[in-house]
């Protein structure tokens, strides 16, 4: 039995009826590279529950102490079934791409069930009409709570789906598991009255170390605290929010960012990323004529200096950054960004990982405003939400190397984020294999046309791709080819079958 942390308890006090913390991952792949083509769900299956060890959350559930009056625990699952958390389905016919989007934003935003471990994971089939993927190609849908995602083991979910080469190893037998059983209210009162007793010894070395960081959030954020106007134009995505999401993503060449960061000199490809993003959001605000004349602001993480040198000297911190939309020019949009992103201000302002677990030890009631990794809506004392930016834009890491399912190669991989009231609209950067993937969540009320969004993102990077390299002009080119293109014409592959 474990408690979870403030910054966790956090994640599942703020989940509501039209708002919660599923972070789902999206995985496409080619089965024609499987041992005879053939990927068969039962041993996607086995894989899992021969893998769950690595996980101890996935087969944990939430346990509430009663009246609140302490965080929650993870306990063990006494009634654990893996078939209840792994499904299999398929899309109607002709099972295109707005038909799939269409699905992972409904099962996206289900909410999940806290009398069961907090994870699903879905087979989905019938992908058949999806242009640049091979035929027989599959997906497979991850759904994970925000406070079940173990940021220190998080490449776990990853090896738990996949192995480096087409050749993978039999799913090995599961392991016998035993669980504990779960304690009584009245263990769970006396822990909590112990907490609270000793609550003034557990807050001496953090808040001493996390002092630091208190002053910098405080800095930062203390203007939506004071009522001071909002440091960026408010928008569709800055409202409320519905109970419905939308996802849609455009996939490029990581080659292609490189080229035109050219642009600007010392601009990076997170920033070519930053003004791909704005370019977009125009685009889009224009076509309904709600552009703001100021620039929209994003939550965004930027690099910054680290002393350890097992990660290279860099890590990454959240901060404010301009987009520069109210700029036409797209050089000009660029160079702003970069200027912005790579300034001493927006250093200072930004909060590292490490200043947010400080600030999340010494301070849980600012720490739980000022974080939930920029994506979730502050409160005010009269329990207004506030935004903290226009959106936000992440990163999701991914392997440089291909990765395989069962000899499934991964072709393809994507997130949906968590949107709340206040900030409706949230993109995420997934790179794989030399390519980039920018997908976005937002409100199905805010962005009712999500296709019309997605042309938006691919129009504004052709803009950018045109500008580096003029030799495209005029030339329509697809966003992104795989290195290998199986032809439509051949019979299908076997379909991965139960």
């Amino acid at each position: 039995m474990r408690q979870l942390s403030e910054h966790d308890a956090a994640f599942i006090y703020s989940d509501n009826a039209h708002a919660n913390s599923n972070v789902t991952l999206l995985h496409i792949y080619d089965q024609s590279t499987a041992p005879r083509g053939v990927v068969r769900f039962k041993h996607i299956l086995a894989q899992l529950e021969g893998r769950l060890h690595r996980l101890p959350n996935f087969r944990e559930r939430i346990l509430r102490v009663p009246l609140d009056l302490d965080y929650p625990y993870w306990i063990e699952d006494d009634n654990f079934n893996i078939e209840y958390h792994v499904r299999h389905i398929a899309l109607p016919k002709p099972g295109d791409w707005r038909q799939f989007c269409i699905q992972a934003s409904r099962i996206h935003a289900r909410p999940l069930d806290l009398q069961h471990p907090l994870w699903e994971l879905y087979v989905i089939e019938g992908l058949d009409s999806f242009l640049d993927l091979p035929v027989g190609s599959f997906a497979v849908l991850l759904k994970v709570h925000h406070a079940a995602i173990d940021i220190a083991h998080g490449n776990e979910i990853t090896a738990l789906l996949h192995d480096l080469s087409p050749d993978s190893p039999a799913p090995a037998p599961a392991a016998p598991w035993f669980p504990e059983p779960p304690p009584g209210n009245a263990a769970l009162l006396a822990r909590a009255a112990l907490n609270f007793a000793t609550f003034p010894l557990h807050m001496r070395q953090p808040l001493s170390t996390g002092w630091t960081a208190l002053k910098s959030a405080m800095g930062t954020f203390v203007g939506e605290f004071t009522g001071r106007s909002y440091p960026f134009p408010m928008t569709r995505f800055n409202t409320e929010v519905s109970a419905h999401r939308v996802f849609d993503t455009r996939r490029f060449a990581l080659a292609d960012f490189k080229d035109i960061r050219q642009l600007v000199p010392r601009a990076s490809v997170n920033d070519v990323v930053l003004a791909v993003c704005a370019g977009g959001l125009r685009r889009y605000l224009a076509l309904q004529d709600e552009l703001p004349v100021e620039s929209l602001v994003a939550a965004s993480p930027i690099a910054v200096h680290s002393d350890r040198e097992h990660d290279g000297g860099a890590e990454f911190s959240w901060a404010r950054v301009a987009l520069g939309t109210h700029l036409e020019d797209p050089v000009k949009r660029l160079k702003a960004i970069h200027a912005v992103s790579s300034s001493s201000k927006t250093m200072a302002q930004a909060i590292s990982a490490r200043e947010l677990t400080a600030l999340t030890e010494s301070a849980p009631s600012v720490a739980i405003a000022a974080s939930s990794r920029m994506l979730r809506s502050a409160s005010s004392q009269l329990g207004d939400w506030v935004p903290l930016a226009n959106c936000a834009i992440t990163n999701v890491p991914g392997s440089r190397v291909p990765m395989y399912l069962q000899g499934a190669q991964l072709t393809y991989v994507s997130a949906i984020m968590p949107i709340s009231d206040g900030m409706g609209l949230v993109f995420s950067v997934t790179g794989y294999n030399e390519s980039m993937v920018i997908s976005f969540t937002a409100c199905a009320e805010q962005i009712p046309d999500p296709d019309v969004f997605a042309l938006c993102l691919r129009d504004s990077f052709q803009e950018y791709l045109m500008l580096a390299r003029p030799s495209t002009r005029g030339k329509p080119r697809p966003a992104f080819k795989p290195a290998a293109k199986t032809s439509r014409k051949r019979k299908p592959v076997a379909k991965a079958v139960a």
